[in-house]
Formats: C-alpha cells, structure tokens, sequence
C-alpha cells in the first residue's frame, strides 16, 4: 500500500496566519474547540495564531515537532486517522492559543499499515524530519516494536492507544489509555456489578497480545465476580472469517452475554455470523470495537445493543466533549471515536508537561525526554477520556472506565 504522510506545520507565511498542510485523514476548514484543561496550563498568551514574536520564533526553527504513526490505510484505518486527526487539531488549538510555553507546534504523521517493520520505518522518518516527541504508534505491537527505538535514543513517546502491558515496559513511554490487565478487569467489574449477564462466552484471537492480555485477567476477575465463563475459544489472525465454531459453543453453553476482545473488522463478521444463526445474546467488548460502525458495507442494525468498555462517548453533554466533537467535525466530517479522543488528550498531556518542566524546543531530544520523564508525574489533566488524570512513573496512567452502548446507529454513554 502507499505510504501516506502529512504535516501540519507552525511556520508562518504571515504575521496572521498560520501555514498548516491536511492532516492524515480528510482535510477541512479550520474549527477551534476548547482544549484539554490541565492543572498547570498557562493563561493564554494570545488567542491569534500569527502574532509577530510567533511568526519569528516558527521562522527561526524554534518549534516543537511532534511525529505521529498509525494506520492510516487498511483494516485498522480508523484507529490511526483518528489518532492523526485529533493529534493535527490539538496542534492548531494549541497554537492558535499561543502554542506550548510559548513556542508553536508542528505535527508530522506517518502510515504503518498496522506492521511492525514499517512502524519502525515511520519513526525513522520522523526522525529524520527532526521530531523531538513521538505521539503513537497507535496499536500494541507496533508500539512495542517503535520502543525499543525511542529507548536507545532516549526520546519521549507517548501512545494513545498501545494498550499492552509491554508498551509502556521503558521509564520514556507513558499511554493514556488502560492497559489491556486493566481493561480485561474492568469489563468483568463493570459487567458483573450492573448484572448484564451470569453466562458469559469469549470469542478473542489468541495471536494477537491485545486480546489475549484482556482475556487472561477478565477470566480471572469474572470468576472472583461469580460470573460463569462457559465458552473460551480462540482463533488466529490466520484464520479470522469462519466464527460459526466459536459461536455454536457460546450458544450451546447459553451464553447470555459474548465478550469479544478484539478489533472491530473481526467483530462485524462475528455479527453477522450470529444474526445468521439466530443467535442474540448481549455482545460487550473494550477499545477495540470502537469503528464498527464505519466498516464498508456492514449493516450497521447488526450492533445495536453491543456495548463496549471506552473512556469517550462523543454524545457527553460537557463543553470539553461538544466543542472537541463539533471541531472534529468541521475539519474531518463524522463523529471522532475513543483514538481520537486518547490522541487529544495525549497531546494536551504533553503541553501540560512541557509547560510544567518549562521545556523548549531548543533541548535536545534526550533533555527534553528527562524533563518530560518527570513532568508527567506532576500534571493533573482534565481530558475528554477522564477528569483528574495523572500518570505514574510506570507510564500507566490513572483513571476512571466508562462503557457506552450502540443505538440507532451511534455511540451512547451507557450509564
């Protein structure tokens, strides 16, 4: 597949306005939605984008540049453009609010098809381009892969998205969101204390370290919660269109309730497969199902009622939500999912550190990468995925789960 790369830039082709390229995904106009709040923001230096002293610090190279990586073609597509859009938007707010201490941003996104090999290629990319900070890569494996390379250089990297617990295995890389462990637990909490089911079938793909890292501790946690798994079985990503097999041992088993710890693309053919069965019991599943309702020619009747474990649910009725949602919007049309979301605030997590560390673009990457380091236990975010969030020296961060649910053709908050 083709290699898709995109910047937004800070550099200024007039005191007035800011020059900025698309980001990944479809470029619109310009729509400003109020940023994360964070504890240690700074009052807004201007509310204008090209203020002079702005123009010439950009023109003097002295900006903070940012790189980017996920899907953005492929099966996994709407996990990276969303990271990529929400990063590209987040870059101009932030600018147009007076940038990060001070000094504009630049955001440059790079393609991994979802391999590990051209994650790696992307962030050499980037960092040829001169990137100080690395937000991404977008899925686990791909952020466990690029790692290995930010460790020996020492380079700050945060992932929207890379859930498994290796991801954040180096003292330079943090997430915003759960930890697969975490997000295995909490299903089984959540699933268990608003009583949705007793007989519980797990269909996950055992080739995969996201779902099966999910799978391990909300099989654990679901038995302490007196819940009765009567079905666990796998399939592999060699073998991930025929689920008729996995599905007649849940309903044999009678299964009220399907947990699918998995990506969307598996989880509408599993859909599909069990309307043509006959079979409806409750499907719940975690981050991984958000963008089932963009997959091509899926009859999307077919999810309503699956609920799934996701810190954002785009219909909240909080500024924050409603001007970020109606921002998303404007610039890339459609309804941004929980990636969007996760990059948003990752990038708001990185403005909230710099800030607090009084980082400059001028650092080199191992310096800022210190300060970062430390930083990122000191802020307080109030994001779109949580309020009051904070991170440990592990890279976890702490938080608050959420779970909505699919109706008439959208995403819903459950509670």
């Amino acid at each position: 597949m083709k290699k898709t790369s995109r910047v937004i830039s800070a550099v200024m082709v007039s005191a007035m306005a800011v020059s900025m390229l698309a980001g990944c995904g479809n470029s619109g106009a310009s729509g400003a939605a109020s940023g994360a709040a964070t504890s240690t923001d700074a009052a807004a230096a201007s509310s204008a984008a090209g203020s002079a002293d702005t123009a010439a610090a950009a023109a003097s190279g002295k900006t903070f540049k940012i790189g980017a990586i996920g899907p953005l073609t492929g099966g996994a597509a709407a996990y990276g453009n969303a990271v990529c859009n929400a990063a590209v938007l987040a870059a101009k707010e932030i600018n147009a609010n007076g940038g990060m201490n001070g000094y504009q941003v630049e955001v440059k996104t790079e393609d991994d098809e979802l391999d590990n090999q051209k994650s790696v290629n992307a962030y050499n990319t980037l960092k040829d381009w001169g990137m100080q900070m690395l937000v991404g890569p977008t899925t686990s494996a791909c952020s466990i892969a690029v790692s290995e390379y930010t460790k020996d250089d020492n380079m700050f990297q945060i992932t929207p998205s890379g859930s498994a617990v290796d991801c954040v295995k180096y003292d330079n890389v943090f997430r915003v969101c759960f930890s697969d462990p975490a997000q295995g637990t909490a299903s089984a909490d959540y699933i268990a204390d608003h009583k949705l089911a007793t007989k519980i079938g797990i269909i996950y793909d055992s080739s995969d370290v996201y779902s099966s890292g999910i799978t391990q501790n909300f099989v654990t946690e679901a038995q302490a919660k007196g819940l009765t798994v009567v079905s666990q079985e796998a399939f592999t990503a060699d073998n991930k269109t025929d689920f008729s097999v996995q599905l007649q041992k849940a309903k044999d088993g009678g299964a009220d309730l399907v947990f699918l710890p998995i990506y969307y693309t598996e989880a509408s053919l599993i859909l599909q497969q069990a309307n043509t069965m006959g079979y409806k019991p409750t499907f719940f599943g975690c981050d991984g199902l958000d963008g089932i309702l963009s997959v091509d020619n899926f009859d999307t009747s077919l999810a309503e009622g699956v609920m799934l474990l996701t810190p954002f649910a785009a219909d909240a009725d909080d500024d924050l939500t409603k001007n970020f949602v109606a921002a998303y919007n404007k610039d890339y049309g459609g309804t941004p999912n929980q990636f969007a979301a996760d990059s948003y605030d990752a990038m708001y997590a990185i403005k909230a550190a710099v800030e607090k560390a009084n980082i400059t673009p001028d650092m080199s990457v191992s310096d800022i990468c210190e300060a970062m380091k430390t930083a990122m236990t000191q802020i307080t975010v109030d994001g779109l995925t949580s309020k009051g969030m904070t991170w440990q020296a592990s890279g976890e961060p702490n938080k608050q789960p959420k779970a909505v649910v699919i109706k008439n053709g959208a995403y819903v908050s459950a509670e």
